[in-house]
């Protein structure tokens, strides 16, 4: 079944969607905590996936104490990233042939993620995807994070694209709710997270991957 209108442009979420990398975030925030004595339950870290800096600095202190060193956990399980995910591919199948794809349909196509512009610089040169988006919307551009619309309407601002008319591709349920929020058709493609019956309402469809997120594409061109 295609989407409900053909799209003109495409916003993609980054961690967990473009690149395998919620699970490298996973086990470099357990090793940071371990390494201070503490532990970082799952739950925990799943309530932080797609969550701005600041609502996560606010969760993490509503769990663990209000003296809690964030900023320190923060560097830390930087650190354990950046040794997990050095000399790995971490690119999520199907990224380079949807990308083709909408080089192929003139289609453009941006980044609307809560990571800041260095991580969406090292993901995309350490794959070799430089210049293949035309905007990226990174934390720091606009005033509330997801799940508030706010970076999607910033990257469809920055692709001169209409929010109706934009297919907006998350892992997350606050991604999801973000780009539900910004009025586009929303396909959630899950990581970590299940869907439940919120995303169901508010995705236009939910598939398996991105290879199946491609032929919602060609399928609603087709129509």
């Amino acid at each position: 079944m295609p989407l409900p209108r053909p799209p003109r442009a495409v916003i993609f979420d980054m961690d967990g969607l473009l690149f395998d990398t919620e699970a490298l975030y996973r086990d470099a925030f357990a090793a940071a905590a371990e390494g201070i004595g503490r532990e970082m339950p799952e739950p925990v870290f799943h309530s932080l996936i797609g969550l701005p800096g600041e609502a996560s600095r606010r969760l993490l202190l509503d769990h663990f104490g209000e003296d809690f060193d964030v900023d320190g956990l923060w560097e830390a399980s930087a650190e354990h990233f950046h040794a997990l995910a050095r000399g790995q591919d971490f690119l999520k199948a199907g990224v380079r042939e949807f990308l083709d794809l909408l080089d192929d349909l003139a289609l453009p196509r941006a980044i609307a993620t809560s990571s800041r512009h260095e991580d969406v610089a090292f993901n995309l040169g350490r794959h070799g995807l430089e210049g293949r988006f035309h905007a990226v919307a990174a934390r720091g551009d606009y005033p509330r994070g997801k799940p508030h619309p706010d970076p999607f309407l910033v990257a469809a601002q920055r692709l001169e694209a209409a929010p109706a008319h934009c297919l907006a591709l998350e892992d997350s349920h606050n991604g999801v709710r973000s780009a539900a929020a910004a009025g586009m058709m929303t396909v959630m493609v899950p990581d970590l997270l299940a869907p439940t019956g919120e995303m169901e309402s508010l995705c236009a469809r939910i598939v398996d991957d991105l290879h199946a997120a491609a032929d919602l594409v060609r399928l609603s061109l087709r129509a």
